[in-house]
């Protein structure tokens, strides 16, 4: 599988994920994304024995766009941290069925997720097991009844995103899980990881990294705001 390389030294790894790849393995036994960087890793630097790749954040499985993997302990280490700080900034792009009442806003919601459904839900603050999410968002354009979002995380709660937009009635094109009523089976999910932006663990300076989503419905009907 082509798996572009965005960024590459001795510490980190920032790929362009493929959509519709899990990050790691899971029960359906389908190759993982974490898998084939090592196996990329063995074979184009020879390494014998096991390939160390720490994995930083994840990406749900039907979306695409920039992952930032550790190469060491120590890179893995302190990109935890920054990630535990919400010092690294994750900027997506989505598009949406319909458009929020507002043209720029924070969410907060509180999420429980039931694992037995894999499926986030919204919930009361008050509940003991609820952990809060919050996104701010901007709507970039809107067209054919669909509008495209920038989203930028706080939080890094699973399903966040997809869950808090379906929250305020608008839905992520091609999301069956939250969207089930106005989207069609088979229909890919217009969810990207656009940018990353951290401090490099060893240099400390600011790696800003950009990937584009592609230029397929329904991205291609915002080609001029991409």
């Amino acid at each position: 599988m082509d798996i572009p390389i965005l960024y590459e030294d001795n510490h980190l790894l920032i790929v362009e994920k493929p959509p519709n790849i899990p990050v790691q393995e899971d029960r359906t036994g389908d190759k993982d994304l974490l898998t084939l960087l090592k196996e990329d890793i063995k074979n184009r630097y020879a390494k014998p024995g096991n390939v160390y790749l720490g994995l930083v954040h994840r990406l749900d499985r039907p979306v695409g766009g920039a992952m930032v993997f550790a190469k060491t302990s120590k890179a893995a280490s302190r990109l935890a941290d920054e990630l535990r700080r919400q010092a690294i900034g994750r900027t997506y792009v989505a598009i949406v069925r319909g458009t929020p009442a507002k043209k720029k806003g924070k969410l907060v919601h509180h999420l429980v997720k039931d694992a037995r459904e894999n499926k986030v839900h919204v919930v009361d603050a008050k509940r003991k097991d609820a952990k809060q999410a919050v996104l701010d968002y901007e709507v970039i354009a809107s067209s054919d009844k669909l509008s495209m979002l920038t989203v930028n995380l706080h939080t890094g709660r699973p399903h966040q995103i997809r869950v808090q937009l379906a929250a305020i009635g608008c839905p992520l094109y091609g999301d069956q899980k939250y969207g089930v009523s106005v989207n069609r089976p088979g229909q890919q999910i217009a969810l990207w990881a656009q940018s990353l932006k951290l401090t490099h663990p060893t240099k400390k300076e600011e790696v800003s990294i950009q990937s584009s989503p592609p230029s397929e419905y329904p991205w291609n009907l915002f080609d001029g705001f991409r």
